[in-house]
């Protein structure tokens, strides 16, 4: 019975090849676009998951009180905290400080061994690192290898880059040199054990550990419960709610204070986040998790499944719509004793073969596609035939083939035999409402991903073209590293003298949310605390950057005084409430300076932030130079830089970075999320529109001597393609006025996000309309107007 149902499926599919091919196209379209989300989504969920004791494994974040009353919460926590935790909480087995180089991680230092350099990223971590974070050892021992303060771990990409061998390397020297950013880290080290680099999915990367004392060491006499320098995770005890802890720990700082001192109001407050969850849930608001990239997460598993109900949708119709044909097959099989459990089974395995074919095409799609798909999302994504991904796709395909043939076979398997063999039923009424209904929710689904991408087109335009109050444009940064700290001063002058550099200068930090700052600044009729963000810069800063001022001026070698001098931005000065403050003396971490200037804003973070109180500090022979290059002569000029970078810092490369770059990896993320969504509103405009393909073909064909008599009375080409063309477009207008709506809302509350966003006006709108109708009238025009032109003796003709 199996094999006669298998083989009157397969001749029912082959005979009718035109509708067949447009399942399998649809199908195979949503399934590869869901392969590949759930791909992306799979490696993005994997982040951090592979420490072995990962369910038990926290990381202690703190969010603290700014001026304006709005909390802000940072990964980084006071020295003292670690020790105290470990002594004070039973509930925590284990305590761990890691002191980052940087905010952003980019930097890296100089490792020496012999006559080889090359660079690398470091922590500095206490001995327990490998207790609570699962990287492999390959040499050394995991309990001790860190215990000295001389002794460092390095990774086996690192080894092999300096000694091409993982083995027999306990005991060799090398030579570290951070350059500028912590020149008391700087000097000989010995090896003392190599680790398995972090893997892909771990989202934090290093290739050296070096004993977290020779950190605590140098800042032990700035310590206090109001800074906050390195990063803490502590692993809880078998058994602990971690809920229940996090509450306890809310106000372990406060309660180190000494009691009714005035700065004790603006004590971080602290909570813990699972360290495998940080890289989703990375957003956060008063204090608490407000999500993150688990939003992207969420957006395209959304947009897979509706992927995936469109495809679905598509066969039903195109199944329902051509149902007519086979009524008599219908009711001889039920005449001569079919039941309905036979002919409905009989029909979803057709539905089922149409998936697997329609599978087997998907994995060929992936396949080709997954190179560029892996580009798109920067990831390096590949197709493994894992356990968990034959059992995902498997139960896809199980579950369309089921949805996809489930109301087709409800309806074929429930005609009437009687009714059918004497041609009278009507099949018109409830199937023809549903179909439609099928076709407007398609439609919805298209058409709030086609506004969706144009809002999110929008936005992404904005952050590109907006003024950020400096010129980024053709401006370089690279380290200030190896020997140029030595000889800055001479190299900083020969690259101004270069003649396609129009501007040299140096800094520490950078434009795009990697700066110094904090909340111990005093000034004269201060009320409230404030939290600043600031640079440290030198003369030249301002003019290679654009920088404006709106009052005062800017630094100058002309003046030594300036040492102690300090620009402060629009916002601050008005945070601040400061009347005439050119010559005032504020304090600047208990240090006085003098304020010579006011800057008019400019964006110094994402546009996700509003811009707070900035300052500017005068210092030279920073960690990070910036050279502005005169337009059109980009390529010479940057030879010429790395000629004279290779005078002054001979054995290292030139490695730098124009600021557009730095400022369009900012928004990677929305960018990425700009070009999937376009490809994906592609896809469900395509299957949709094959979809009205088959249905105007199959309304064409079903209404075939209605056409012919009209035309023998008189009916133009123009009013039976208007006739055709009528029905279908009024189901676009009704899934428009359902969409908008819709569609107002989603991208409104995706845009809040941002703190400069763009307004959807009803341009968009109306764009996004006029280009579904001109899309539907383009899909049905060409079974429309072929209809028409029909010869109506043809159609007339008697079968």
């Amino acid at each position: 019975m199996f094999k006669n149902n298998l083989k009157i499926a397969w001749r029912n599919l082959a005979k009718d090849s035109r509708f067949t091919l447009l399942n399998l196209i649809g199908l195979s379209t949503g399934l590869a676009c869901v392969l590949l989300i759930w791909i992306w989504v799979h490696d993005e969920k994997q982040v951090d998951k592979f420490n072995e004791k990962d369910e038990r494994l926290y990381q202690v974040l703190q969010t603290i009180p700014l001026g304006d009353g709005s909390p802000m919460t940072m990964e980084y926590t006071p020295d003292l905290l670690g020790a105290a935790l470990q002594k004070e909480v039973p509930e925590i087995e284990d305590v761990l400080m890691i002191k980052s180089p940087d905010q952003d991680g980019s930097s890296a230092g100089l490792i020496t061994s012999g006559d080889k350099t090359v660079k690398a990223r470091e922590l500095c971590v206490q001995k327990n690192f490998f207790n609570l974070f699962s990287y492999e050892i390959i040499e050394g021992s995991k309990h001790e290898a860190l215990s000295g303060k001389s002794n460092v771990m390095i990774s086996d990409k690192l080894a092999e880059k300096l000694f091409h061998s993982t083995k027999n390397l306990i005991g060799k020297s090398i030579t570290w040199d951070r350059g500028l950013d912590d020149q008391k880290m700087n000097g000989a080290y010995t090896i003392s054990g190599v680790f398995k680099a972090p893997p892909d999915n771990a989202s934090k990367q290093f290739d050296i550990l070096f004993n977290y004392a020779i950190y605590f060491d140098n800042i032990r006499h700035g310590m206090n419960w109001f800074n906050s320098n390195p990063e803490t995770y502590v692993l809880l005890k078998k058994g602990i709610d971690a809920n229940q802890l996090d509450k306890k720990m809310r106000e372990f700082i406060k309660s180190k204070l000494v009691a009714g001192a005035p700065d004790n109001k603006w004590a971080g407050t602290l909570f813990l986040q699972k360290y495998s969850d940080k890289y989703l849930y990375n957003r956060y608001e008063n204090g608490a998790v407000a999500g993150g990239r688990i939003e992207y997460v969420r957006l395209f598993s959304f947009i897979a499944i509706f992927l995936l109900v469109i495809a679905c949708v598509n066969f039903m119709n195109l199944s329902t719509a051509k149902a007519s044909r086979r009524m008599k097959e219908v009711g001889i099989k039920k005449v001569v004793g079919a039941s309905r459990g036979a002919i409905m089974l009989q029909y979803i395995g057709e539905s089922m073969i149409m998936s697997f074919a329609a599978l087997i095409l998907a994995i060929l799609l992936v396949t080709a596609l997954l190179p560029a798909f892996s580009n798109i999302s920067g990831k390096n994504l590949s197709l493994v035939f894992s356990g968990s991904f034959l059992t995902m796709i498997i139960s896809i395909t199980v579950i369309t083939g089921l949805i996809s043939g489930s109301y087709p076979a409800f309806y074929l398997s429930g005609f009437r035999p009687a009714l059918v063999l004497k041609g009278k039923l009507n099949n018109s009424g409830s199937v023809s409402w549903i179909r439609k209904g099928l076709v407007v929710f398609q439609f919805i689904i298209s058409i709030i991903l086609i506004i969706s991408v144009l809002a999110v087109s929008k936005q992404i335009n904005l952050i590109r073209t907006k003024s950020l109050g400096y010129n980024r444009d053709n401006v370089i940064r690279f380290a200030n590293e190896g020997n140029l700290p030595k000889n800055f001063t001479t190299f900083l002058a020969a690259a101004k003298n270069i003649p396609g550099v129009s501007g040299a200068s140096d800094m520490e930090g950078d434009m795009i949310g990697n700066h110094s700052g904090g909340g111990g600044i005093d000034w004269p009729g201060k009320t409230e605390s404030l939290e600043f963000s600031g640079l440290y810069a030198d003369n030249n800063f301002m003019e290679t950057m654009g920088l404006q001022m709106k009052a005062g001026r800017t630094f100058s070698e002309k003046f030594k005084s300036d040492s102690a001098a300090v620009i402060f931005s629009e916002t601050a000065i008005a945070d601040m409430k400061l009347k005439d403050p050119i010559g005032k003396t504020v304090k600047m971490w208990g240090v006085p300076c003098q304020i010579i200037g006011v800057a008019k804003d400019f964006h110094y973070e994402s546009l996700y932030k509003k811009m707070g109180p900035f300052f500017l500090m005068l210092r030279k022979n920073n960690s990070k130079i910036l050279v502005k290059i005169k337009s059109g002569a980009e390529k010479q000029t940057l030879a010429q830089l790395a000629n004279l970078y290779k005078v002054y810092n001979p054995g290292l490369p030139f490695e730098y970075k124009f600021l557009d770059e730095d400022y369009r990896a900012l928004y990677a993320a929305e960018g990425r999320v700009g070009v999937l969504s376009r490809y994906f509103a592609g896809v469900a405009v395509l299957i949709s529109c094959l979809g009205l393909f088959g249905l105007a073909a199959f309304t064409a064909e079903k209404r075939q001597k209605e056409i012919g008599i009209r035309k023998i009375i008189g009916a133009s080409v123009s009013e039976l393609v208007m006739m055709l063309s009528s029905d279908f477009l009024k189901l676009v207008l009704v899934a428009l006025l359902i969409a908008l709506p819709i569609s107002w809302w989603l991208m409104n509350h995706w845009l809040d996000g941002f703190a400069y966003r763009v307004s959807l006006s009803a341009d968009l709108f109306l764009v996004a309309g006029v280009s579904v109708i001109l899309i539907t009238l383009f899909t049905i025009c060409f079974q429309t107007i072929k209809a028409a032109l029909e010869n109506p003796v043809k159609s007339l003709r008697s079968e």
